[in-house]
């Protein structure tokens, strides 16, 4: 799905701003019918609904919700085609347009669009998403559906998450119409090599003539094909080389562009231009390469979560962020647990960051509960869970969405599964295989793990192509006592080497949690000089380990989550807090980081 930007055959409308918005009862309908009468209060879109109004019934409301907003569309927009897009509704959106239904997309954190040249009008349209944010077995991430009632009172509704970060939902992303010529380019794949070799493929709408050019990071051709007969197929593929490439990498991340212009028989033009980079990934010798060099990961695993927004869209967030990552001296970051807005990958793209792009194939484990932890029921979970086939789904959009970016280097199929149970292997071989059979650049693939799946238990290791793995000694478990914490993880970590010698291995989660201005001269639980001291354990196990690959602190800012004794107002195991303010940690990782350079 190509990016919606505006070009000299294509125009884009926002469609951001204040809509309508109602909660809905539990068994309630809408069937495209108008709502007159009925108290609508204003909701900003893109943002997450729960923390806007007052009121906990408000915020943790269970179900269907109904967002509406009037569309102006003009004749000049119906000269072609005209789509609406969502960039990312969460979790399912069924979609109505003067009282019709145009369908229903599942998953909340990937784009979908739907044509709408036929349905609008010209003038005014009503246009009404109905939004549903629960999660259960068969939804990504999963969760579950507790009714529970008490002596006394009617019967209440609970939406339970398996995952550790707070349920936000609504219309997330930004929303927009687009036009494209009648016949338009549907889809743009390419690929550029240390070499200079660069390889492409168009998807087209129609048949016509494809023209391909090549642009420099300062905007100057650099290479132009003949034009190209494009069939019934619809599809096209070519390559070509260029001299003297510059090639993007995180201190010099050097952008070009190719642009595909197809003219239809009747001398229509469509135009779109991609950004690209020429670099490769490789893994040997258990270290990842970019570019034939050796990289080190330093960064962390992060969320999408701001105050008052949630994990609304929010590109001041985004840049800040991007701030603090280069201030801290990090190169890396996870897309923990979902994959992140376009415009944020965008922004690592300019910025040199490299990304673990992640599906948000979260708490696919049935013991794990909202911030309990193991403190569910243990069960046969890949015969419980219903979630192979949307995992598929999900999997396919990411990727399609997300395979031109430099600064994705490595895919991550889920995060913490029940990966030491059995038939987790039989669950994921066919993931792991479809995402290598979907990505052009066949870049590596892993699956999160966490402690419960050891060396000896894990069924998923010999799937990954990197070990990354989840770890807390020294704060779920030996508290405290981060000796014998350190002790635990080297230890763990030669096993893990020991059966799959030729992978390279990372930390993609290890942290405490801290609460900003807690000091203690002994370092105890929870100071701020406890979790210093708690990564600098961490990083000096590291340092002695050859095969070690990269360290992502957990986590980059404190965040949401669900209500639990083990959370004071949410998940605090941050190096900033949530208003990105430092914590000690932060300035001893940034002497750590700033100049390191694993031998």
């Amino acid at each position: 799905m190509i990016y919606p930007n505006i070009t000299e055959s294509r125009m884009v409308f926002d469609l951001n701003g204040i809509w309508d918005f109602c909660l809905m009862e539990e068994g309630e309908v809408y069937a495209g019918e108008k709502r007159e009468g009925f108290t609508f209060c204003p909701m900003p879109v893109p943002s997450a609904f729960n923390e806007i109004y007052h009121g906990r019934d408000f915020a943790d409301h269970v179900g269907n919700m109904l967002y509406t907003r009037t569309v102006l569309v003009t004749e000049e927009m119906l000269n072609g085609r005209l789509f609406l897009r969502f960039a990312s509704v969460t979790h399912q959106a069924q979609v109505w347009l003067n009282g019709v239904c145009l369908g229903s997309h599942k998953g909340g954190f990937l784009p979908f669009a739907f044509e709408i040249t036929q349905a609008v009008r010209v003038g005014k349209n009503d246009l009404a998403v109905v939004v549903n944010n629960i999660v259960d077995h068969t939804t990504l991430p999963a969760g579950r559906l507790v009714r529970q009632t008490f002596p006394g009172l009617k019967e209440e509704v609970h939406n339970l998450p398996n995952f550790d970060f707070y349920n936000y939902s609504g219309i997330m992303r930004p929303v927009c119409l687009y036009t494209t010529p009648d016949t338009f380019l549907e889809d743009i794949s390419v690929q550029g090599k240390m070499d200079g070799s660069f390889f492409w493929k168009i998807q087209v709408s129609g048949m016509g003539s494809l023209k391909i050019r090549i642009l420099s990071p300062e905007g100057g051709e650099v290479y132009v094909s003949e034009n190209l007969s494009v069939g019934e197929s619809g599809c096209l593929w070519g390559e070509g080389r260029l001299e003297h490439v510059r090639l993007w990498d995180t201190k010099h991340p050097w952008l070009y562009q190719i642009e595909a212009v197809l003219v239809d028989g009747n001398g229509k033009r469509d135009c779109c231009r991609e950004s690209f980079g020429f670099r490769e990934v490789h893994i040997r010798d258990c270290r990842l390469y970019l570019n034939g060099e050796p990289v080190y990961l330093k960064g962390f695993g992060k969320h999408e979560d701001s105050p008052v927004r949630g994990r609304g869209f929010d590109l001041v967030y985004a840049v800040k962020d991007i701030a603090l990552l280069k201030w801290i001296g990090a190169n890396s970051f996870r897309t923990s647990h979902y994959p992140y807005s376009e415009e944020m990958l965008q922004l690592c793209d300019r910025e040199g960051i490299l990304l673990i792009d992640e599906a948000p194939a979260v708490g696919l484990h049935t013991a794990f509960t909202a911030t309990g932890m193991l403190g569910g029921k243990a069960e046969n979970t890949w015969a419980t869970l219903k979630t192979a086939k949307h995992h598929r789904q999900v999997l396919q959009e990411m990727v399609e969405r997300d395979k031109n970016h430099p600064s994705v280097i490595l895919w991550s199929v889920a995060n913490e599964p029940a990966s030491e149970e059995e038939g987790a292997r039989e669950y994921f071989a066919p993931l792991v295989e479809l995402v290598k059979e979907l990505d052009p650049q066949k870049r590596p693939v892993t699956i999160v793990t966490y402690e419960g799946s050891s060396p000896e238990s894990c069924k998923v290791a010999e799937l990954c192509d990197v070990l990354m793995l989840n770890r807390y000694r020294g704060w779920y478990d030996t508290e405290g006592n981060l000796k014998g914490a350190a002790a635990l993880l080297k230890d763990e970590l030669e096993r893990f080497h020991l059966r799959c010698p030729d992978k390279p291995i990372m930390l993609g989660e290890y942290g405490a949690d801290t609460i900003a201005g807690f000091h203690d001269s002994n370092a105890r639980l929870f100071s701020e000089e406890y979790q210093a001291e708690f990564l600098k354990v961490y990083g000096e196990v590291f340092d002695t380990l050859p095969y070690v690959t990269g360290e992502h602190v957990w986590n980059f800012a404190d965040f949401a989550t669900a209500e639990n004794i083990r959370r004071v107002d949410g998940n605090k195991k941050g190096v900033f807090t949530r208003d990105r303010k430092p914590k000690m940690a932060a300035h001893f990782l940034r002497k750590r980081w700033n100049g390191y350079k694993k031998g």
